[in-house]
């Protein structure tokens, strides 16, 4: 159990990580855009790939941060009911969720995207439009990124519920623990 609990823990860090660097490009998106208006209404001049960076930057980041939004509850969830549950009615509702509905919808995202990534890495993939963006193909990849970001954190999930089901929530950290009548951070 203690290895179940390392792991929670481990996926947990590092969707952490990677949101916490990754939601900085936001930043970079609201920069360039503010680029994009000023040199298009006061230079009257625009840059077909300065257009593509800050829609590509916003992809990249969404795509991301998803794991670091499922791990702080900041996805969508209708908890009318799941806000006031029992920690071990959360745990199964979760695990229940992660296995019918998260890990199917993983596994046949990841199933279209692989070949749809793989084509344009092979064509090394830039923008459609005449004078933008090279590397399409790094954009794309980020839908593999979005299968492995999330999926690792529906697996901290399924092993956050397995301990909680098994007694042993207190190897978890405080901040992953379930909590009554809130939602977890």
């Amino acid at each position: 159990m203690q290895v179940l609990a390392s792991l929670v823990r481990a996926i947990s860090a590092m969707n952490r990580i990677i949101g916490l660097v990754f939601a900085w490009l936001a930043l970079a998106v609201v920069l360039v855009c503010f680029v994009v208006v000023v040199q298009r209404y006061v230079f009257h001049i625009t840059f077909l790939w300065m257009q593509d960076l800050y829609v590509w930057l916003g992809g990249a980041m969404f795509t991301a941060v998803a794991g670091f939004a499922m791990l702080r509850d900041d996805h969508v969830r209708v908890d009318i009911l799941y806000r006031a549950w029992s920690p071990r009615g959360k745990a199964i509702a979760d695990l229940v969720g992660v296995a019918v509905f998260l890990f199917p919808f993983i596994a046949v995202i990841f199933a279209y995207a692989l070949p749809y990534v793989s084509r344009s890495w092979r064509l090394y993939e830039g923008s459609a439009n005449i004078g933008g963006m090279p590397g399409l193909f790094v954009l794309k990849s980020f839908i593999i990124v979005f299968c492995v970001v999330v999926g690792l954190q529906g697996l901290a999930w399924a092993l956050r519920a397995i301990l909680v089901l098994a007694g042993r929530e207190h190897l978890l950290p405080e901040d992953l623990r379930y909590r009554r009548g809130e939602i977890t951070q």
